[in-house]
C-alpha cells in the first residue's frame, strides 16, 4: 500500500494538473482572437475526440470472449427466459384454475362480456 505522506503529495499533483488543464482550456475559451486560428466557434477537445473515436470503431475492435458471452447470457437471454416462465406458468395455473370451474367467468381478468 501508499503510505499517507505519498497519497497526499499523489493527491496534491493530480490537483494541480487538473486546475492546470481548467486554466488552459478556461484561456482558450474566453479568446476572442480564437477565429483567427482557424478553429472556428468550438474548442477542439483531444478527449472528446478520442471517445467519440472509440464509440465509432469500437465494433471493429471487439474481441468476443467467455467473459462476453457469459454477459450476453446473464443479462439478456437469463433474464428474458425468467420473465417468459413467469408469465407462462401465471397463465397456466390461471386457466388451470378456469377449467376446474374454482373462478366464476364474472370473475375472470380477461373475458368477452
Amino acid at each position: 500500500m501508499v503510505s499517507e505522506d505519498r497519497l497526499k503529495e499523489l493527491v496534491e499533483i493530480k490537483n494541480k494538473q487538473r486546475a492546470a488543464t481548467k486554466a488552459e482550456y478556461w484561456k482558450q475559451m474566453t479568446n476572442p482572437f480564437r477565429h483567427a486560428t482557424g478553429e472556428g466557434g468550438y474548442l477542439f477537445d483531444t478527449g472528446i475526440q478520442r471517445w467519440m473515436a472509440m464509440e465509432a470503431t469500437g465494433y471493429n475492435f471487439f474481441k468476443p470472449t467467455p467473459k462476453n458471452a457469459l454477459g450476453g447470457v446473464l443479462f439478456i437471454v437469463l433474464p428474458l427466459a425468467l420473465c417468459m416462465y413467469k408469465v407462462k406458468t401465471d397463465r397456466d395455473a390461471r386457466e388451470q384454475k378456469y377449467r376446474s370451474g374454482l373462478i366464476a367467468y364474472r370473475d375472470r381478468y380477461h373475458k368477452f362480456i
